[in-house]
């Protein structure tokens, strides 16, 4: 990858998040919000791999940073629910065999869509069974070694880290876990972090640099606000006072596929996401492939986006036109890049890099023909005088940088904190942080514990992460699945509040403490000391 960008004008980093929450009940038959991981995996990370296989079959070059949280990472390794979702594969594709009837008598306009929807679940279900024999794992691996892939981490459990910022053991404990986490699933240790929502405030970055952590992805204001005026703005690194790096992203490049208003995923011939035949279909043909007979999402998404404003005013999808428009707008991405690089350049000492990170589900899930946009977008870079890197490759290009601290802010809304505080979720915080207090104080009386007490102290500490993720309170605020969102954090208050007090009074129950660490199974080499206020 290295030997051609002394020759190129500028680079691009294409960046993307892959994150979910940790999402496991054994305790139920079937779990609605599982679902989450079951349609990443099928719609998301499938085709990205599929993409990577594509460009490698045909030798292209490509480089793009990978950042996958360790809750992610847990699930998808976990045995428990890859069964779980080679049988969501099965239900999908028993349901397109009857969508092929169904369509043919009911809805001609669709039925080459039901085929489309059948041959994709089909293709998923081989690849995930006999082509990766369950491992998405080893197949990133593959490609990092190859050189397309940099493997990077997010935070134990993705928390919004400015809301704990008075609690320093916590933000070491979130780091440590999650780089010795990538460290054991992927087998490197990640040379970058992905900030949870992008969320960074002042002296954050003395917790990265001792865990030998490199670099960290900035919202633009992050980076343009900085103490000291950037003089690439966001166009070349900063470095905090302790050399950490910080790219900030490109608002141009992620405004074309972010915004809902003029970016690419909203034109009319794409796929629409919302119209869902789980909500068109009669109660009793659909509720056989739903959770409990719930109205929800199957996947199986028939129209256009067309009219924005009215889901029943929807033309047929048209598979031929999405396909034109992916590669046109690909084209067009990849065009913009080149002028904003031959801009920069004239202006800059330096080659100048375009950071252009995304949230990874965009692509595929919301955004049906996401990575097919990735795959063209790749194969217009290397036809082009730009060439797509990782931020390391940069920093080892440009190893001296311009010192400066970066501004609080995030990527959420408004891009500081009040998406994760707010007066409908501003009630955990007090929860938390008690938490936090608790089990630095049990470290105080139990530093060195072994056998059962062990055990309890480490599953302490793992509900104490858990009820620290920053999807709750986004989901509070949000009002999607409020209620699930509000039991998980209550939930792993009371696990941890049952713990606290069985220590407490000396008693651990062998039998609830085995249920629950099967049920929250991640991190098998959690150590509760680094709750500790001298563990590091």
């Amino acid at each position: 990858m290295s030997e051609n960008r002394n020759d190129k004008k500028g680079m691009i980093s294409m960046i993307l998040h892959a994150h979910l929450p940790f999402v496991r009940h054994p305790e139920y038959e079937s779990f609605l919000e599982e679902s989450w991981l079951f349609e990443a995996l099928s719609e998301t990370y499938l085709p990205l791999l599929r993409v990577f296989r594509s460009l490698e079959k045909d030798s292209v070059p490509f480089k793009m940073v990978l950042s996958i949280s360790p809750t992610l990472a847990s699930m998808i390794k976990d045995e428990f629910l890859q069964d779980r979702y080679i049988h969501h594969l099965e239900k999908l594709i028993d349901l397109a065999e009857n969508e092929l009837i169904y369509t043919k008598e009911h809805e001609p306009e669709s039925y080459d869509l039901a085929v489309m929807y059948r041959d994709l679940y089909v293709q998923n279900y081989t690849d995930y069974t006999e082509v990766y024999e369950r491992n998405l794992i080893k197949e990133f691996v593959h490609f990092q070694k190859r050189g397309n892939l940099e493997l990077i981490t997010t935070t134990a459990t993705h928390a919004f880290l400015p809301c704990f910022r008075e609690f320093p053991e916590m933000i070491k404990a979130q780091i440590l876990t999650a780089v010795e986490s990538h460290d054991r699933i992927f087998g490197v240790m990640p040379d970058g972090l992905w900030l949870p929502e992008c969320g960074y405030f002042p002296g954050l970055e003395e917790y990265l640099k001792p865990f030998g952590l490199r670099y960290f992805i900035s919202s633009s204001h992050g980076v343009l606000y900085a103490d000291e005026r950037p003089e690439y703005g966001v166009y070349g690194p900063i470095s905090c006072p302790n050399g950490v790096a910080v790219f900030a992203r490109d608002k141009a490049s992620s405004r074309a596929v972010w915004s809902t208003d003029d970016g690419y995923p909203g034109n009319e011939v794409y796929r629409d996401f919302y119209r869902d035949i789980g909500f068109d279909r009669p109660r009793d043909y659909i509720d056989p492939y739903t959770n409990a007979g719930n109205r929800v999402n199957t996947g199986f998404k028939y129209y256009a986006i067309t009219d924005k404003s009215d889901l029943a005013n929807k033309t047929f999808y048209n598979i031929a036109e999405a396909e034109k428009k992916v590669i046109d707008d690909a084209a067009d991405f990849v065009q913009k890049r080149i002028e904003q690089i031959d801009v920069l350049a004239s202006l800059m000492d330096r080659k100048p890099i375009i950071i252009c990170p995304y949230d990874a589900e965009l692509f595929g899930h919301w955004w049906f023909e996401g990575p097919k946009f990735i795959e063209e977008v790749f194969r217009g870079i290397s036809k082009s005088n730009i060439v797509s890197i990782s931020p390391i490759d940069y920093l080892d290009m440009y190893p001296h940088n311009q010192k400066a601290t970066p501004a609080f802010s995030s990527w959420g809304d408004k891009g500081y904190g009040q998406v994760w505080i707010d007066g409908s979720n501003d009630w955990i915080y007090r929860h938390l942080h008690r938490l936090i207090e608790r089990m630095m104080e049990l470290v105080e009386r139990y530093p060195d514990e072994s056998g059962l007490k062990e055990r309890a102290l480490n599953q302490a500490a793992r509900e104490v992460l858990l009820s620290q993720a920053s999807d709750w309170p986004f989901i509070m605020k949000t009002g999607t699945t409020v209620p699930y969102a509000v039991k998980r954090v209550k939930t792993h208050i009371q696990n941890f509040n049952f713990i606290y007090e069985s220590l407490c009074r000396n008693v651990v129950k062998t039998e609830w403490l085995t249920k629950l660490e099967k049920r929250n199974n991640l991190f098998p080499g959690i150590n509760y000391r680094m709750f500790g206020k001298d563990y590091l």
